[in-house]
């Protein structure tokens, strides 16, 4: 199990990881949770599938087996900028607009996206390094582009399972129901670098 990342200059490099990647994205939005996003037979890709984007994937025995997205919130291709603050401006009627009081615009502040998780990961500790090699990538990528801060749309049982990957995950903002797939989300933030775990001092 191993993590790649890369964005359209090089996925090249990487065989059928990107093709895979949305292959596994359609079999869960799309056939699982039923979301309507644009998809095909075999693949779904939206809108902020852009040049701007990069990737984080996770590989094993040459499969894409998980992986997410991740862009700044400074991101403008056309019409569309970033999926939060397009949803805050009105433009994607499945979110509220209310998600966040107000949508950050910052080269310092990037958004992941589409995080996904192959069921064929079904042992307990082999999903959890799975996400902890998708997250590791996407704060890597997202450091590296110059990002303090990470958010994401997410289900609320991800803050948990971040923080016990050790991230300083908290939620801004008020949760919602999703009625099209019965789950509730909220927006997660946290820094784009792990914070370095205190010694504890004997008493």
């Amino acid at each position: 199990m191993h993590n790649a990342t890369f964005d359209f200059s090089d996925l090249h490099r990487h065989g059928r990881a990107f093709y895979d990647f949305l292959g596994l994205r359609k079999r869960f939005f799309v056939d699982e949770l039923g979301w309507d996003i644009p998809h095909d037979n075999h693949v779904e890709m939206d809108q902020y599938d852009t040049p701007l984007a990069r990737y984080s994937v996770v590989i094993q025995d040459g499969m894409v087996i998980g992986g997410a997205r991740t862009m700044p919130t400074t991101a403008r291709w056309g019409q569309n900028g970033y999926m939060l603050g397009d949803a805050v401006a009105g433009l994607l009627p499945g979110i509220p607009r209310t998600i966040l009081p107000e949508a950050p615009c910052s080269a310092r502040i990037w958004e992941c996206t589409r995080l996904v998780m192959s069921h064929d990961v079904t042992a307990r500790q082999d999903r959890g390094r799975c996400l902890e090699l998708i997250v590791d990538g996407l704060a890597r990528t997202a450091h590296h582009g110059g990002a303090q801060r990470l958010i994401s749309l997410s289900p609320l049982t991800l803050e948990r399972a971040l923080r016990q990957l050790g991230w300083d995950t908290e939620r801004i903002g008020e949760p919602y129901l999703n009625p099209g797939d019965g789950r509730r989300y909220a927006v997660l933030s946290m820094s784009s670098t792990k914070p370095i775990a205190q010694p504890s001092v004997a008493a």
